[in-house]
């Protein structure tokens, strides 16, 4: 649709510049319309909606036409003249009774959730029941003024549950109707754009004061007293193998000792817990968790993740978040954090530290280090030629240096510019790519590149034999992250992919609904098939990889829960199961230089281990069984983690 003379405008945008549009007109005939357009790093969503209101004002019709990065964005909802509701998206289909309920649509432009925003500021502390399911609750808090085209302006603070795992924060206008989201990436009135980062950090302080009362609850001296796991079986991580019947004491925040089953005796006052039928394992690092949100911090605990390494949080973030898990204020992993930095230009990624210039290149590299933090990550848009000098001083202050590998360059070029790691698998695959591919890696060519060739690649030529000993001679570290691409390679919107299905059953229902998705836009004559058999040699190449000697860390580039099945598919690959799980415990430890006391179960270590349910030898999915977390030696209980994060049982 095309937005008339006066619509109402909103923007995406990021630190970075803006991303995208919004608009919304109500038509002649009374249906209030909405556009998006968006380009968010070359990914692409165009799509519109069309919504007829019902006399209460409920929505009794919606269509929304487009596509995203995800597919294709089809849906359609109508209310028939029996009262009886209807929807159809490209992932389901259903009816139910209307009555006292509001759609929640699948997708659809992001504006049009202001009308949910609406009814639930009417609904009150009551809030609404949704449709397919779920019910929806709003509180409203704190004031503040912004300025902005017609001058000053107050807003307010609104959190939302029943969206998402955790509250999620709006703003809303003085009249209490929606006013914008703030974010690393912010919704809001044209001309407010440069009230987002004051927005979002006003609501990320209230977030702070909402987990800290759950900090301080499972950070208490009952939780760190003396723990004895016996007759369990134990992951040696530095070997890669499997000891049955072990012992394992904690004390003061270490492993005190280990040794075999009963040989061990717990001291005065030490909970003493039965390892039998479960397996006790170093914690799990993602070695690619865009850290910045508590809540998923805290999810990430409940899945058993007890460090992180993150390539990509915004400096202040970073700081803050370090220096609030220091004071026993936020519950989350630890781990070391990356800067991205990025040519100044449309497709910058959201959050970077923007350049236009090899001089300010080398300086934002110095800004990285006056910070404090342990690595820059070099991104899509930067010009070739501003790698080497910035990968030069990033190493001269001894900072790790990685990233997506720029426009222009292939993944061989940007390592021997000074590349220690590269992250994502497509981006390995750019080394096989066609030319024109690889000049435009910035955009979703550097996934259409790899979905088209990637089927016809062949993983043994002399070529890719030579790229992959090569890596391995220089000693250059993977992050195939291909939990990503498994999704949008290979759904079809009939399933939930393997990643999240384990989890469906015990998430909110629109996070599962939202996890079930059409897959990548077709293009070119292609088909899914080909699409799974470009995956394929996705999954293929990890495999020559590892065979090369290259070392592979595990990240997932998402919530987190994807992890397990990251590791999943490096088996597939033909890793074994513990050379699997040392790619999520001790190499990423040694990469980020905190072997010395963690990612392993030795004596004298800090106690960030996991315990779970089941013999993980015999099958990795047990991992995701995650029966007690022990952080920095304190006994946190899984059930009452997965509960505090939106998790409502066990996974499958």
């Amino acid at each position: 649709m095309t937005p008339p003379a006066g619509a109402r405008h909103y923007t995406i945008s990021s630190t970075a510049g803006k991303h995208g549009d919004i608009w919304s007109w109500t038509r002649p005939d009374g249906k209030v319309a909405y556009r998006m357009s968006m380009s968010l790093r070359g990914w692409i969503t165009e799509d519109d909606s069309l919504m007829t209101l019902g006399p209460d004002g409920r929505p009794i019709a919606i269509a929304i036409r487009g596509y995203t990065d995800q597919g294709d964005a089809t849906e359609d909802f109508n209310v028939d003249g029996n009262g009886v509701a209807h929807w159809k998206t490209v992932v389901d289909s259903g009816s139910a009774p209307f009555a006292g309920k509001r759609y929640n649509t699948y997708g659809g432009p992001w504006l049009t959730g202001e009308k949910d925003i609406e009814a639930l500021v009417r609904a009150g502390d009551k809030g609404i029941d949704l449709l397919p399911n779920g019910h929806a609750t709003m509180t409203i808090g704190q004031s503040v003024q912004i300025d902005g085209p017609q001058g000053p302006k107050t807003v307010k603070l609104a959190y939302v549950k029943g969206y998402g795992f955790s509250p999620s924060p709006f703003w809303l206008d003085s009249d209490n109707r929606f006013f914008g989201n703030a974010g690393v990436i912010s919704l809001l009135p044209e001309g407010y754009e440069k009230a987002g980062p004051k927005l979002k950090d006003i609501q990320d302080k209230a977030t702070a004061a909402m987990v800290r009362d759950i900090a301080h609850q499972f950070l208490s001296p009952a939780n760190r007293t003396p723990t004895l796991v016996d007759h369990v079986l134990m992951f040696d991580s530095v070997a890669g193998r499997y000891l049955p019947d072990r012992a394992v004491l904690i004390v003061d925040g270490k492993v005190a000792a280990v040794g075999a089953g009963g040989s061990i005796k717990a001291p005065a006052g030490a909970t003493v817990i039965d390892g039998r039928a479960k397996t006790l394992l170093p914690g799990l690092w993602d070695s690619h968790q865009h850290v910045g949100g508590d809540w998923n911090l805290l999810q990430n605990l409940a899945t058993g993740m007890t460090n992180y390494r993150s390539p990509g949080t915004l400096i202040d973030e970073a700081l803050d978040i370090i220096k609030r898990r220091a004071a026993g204020d936020l519950l989350a992993p630890d781990g070391k954090i990356s800067v991205i930095i990025d040519r100044k230009d449309p497709l910058a990624a959201q959050g970077a530290l923007t350049v236009n210039s090899a001089a300010e290149t080398i300086a934002a590299v110095d800004k990285v280090k006056a910070a404090g933090l342990w690595g820059v990550k070099f991104y899509t848009s930067m010009n070739p030629a501003w790698i080497a000098p910035g990968a030069a001083e990033a190493h001269r202050l001894g900072l790790h240096v990685h990233g997506h590998v720029p426009a222009g360059m292939r993944p061989l070029d940007a390592v021997r510019a000074g590349y220690d790691e590269v992250t994502h698998i497509n981006f390995i695959m750019m080394q096989a790519m066609p030319q024109e591919v690889v000049d435009k890696a910035n955009t979703a060519a550097r996934l259409e590149g790899p979905a088209k060739y990637g089927k016809d690649v062949d993983l043994d030529s002399p070529a890719m034999k030579a790229f992959y000993a090569e890596l391995a001679r220089r000693g250059t570290i993977i992050d195939p992250t291909l939990s990503v691409w498994e999704p949008l390679m290979t759904s079809d919107g009939t399933t939930i992919s393997p990643e999240y299905a384990p989890f469906a059953d015990i998430a909110p229902p629109s996070v599962a609904r939202g996890w079930k998705i059409g897959g990548y836009p077709l293009f070119g004559g292609l088909t899914r098939d080909d699409f799974k058999k470009s995956f394929d040699k996705m999954v293929g190449v990890v495999g020559k990889l590892h065979q090369a000697g290259v070392r592979i860390v595990a990240g997932t580039d998402g919530y987190g829960l994807e992890l397990v099945r990251e590791l999943e598919l490096y088996q597939i690959a033909g890793l074994t199961n513990p050379e699997a799980i040392q790619t999520a415990t001790i190499v990423p430890a040694r990469m980020v230089g905190m072997a010395d006391r963690t990612g392993s179960i030795e004596p004298g270590k800090t106690a960030d281990i996991i315990l779970v349910d089941g013999d993980v030898s015999k099958k990795l999915g047990n991992l995701r069984h995650v029966r007690t977390v022990f952080l920095d030696g304190y006994r946190l209980d899984g059930d009452a983690l997965r509960k505090a994060s939106g998790l409502t049982g066990m996974p499958k």
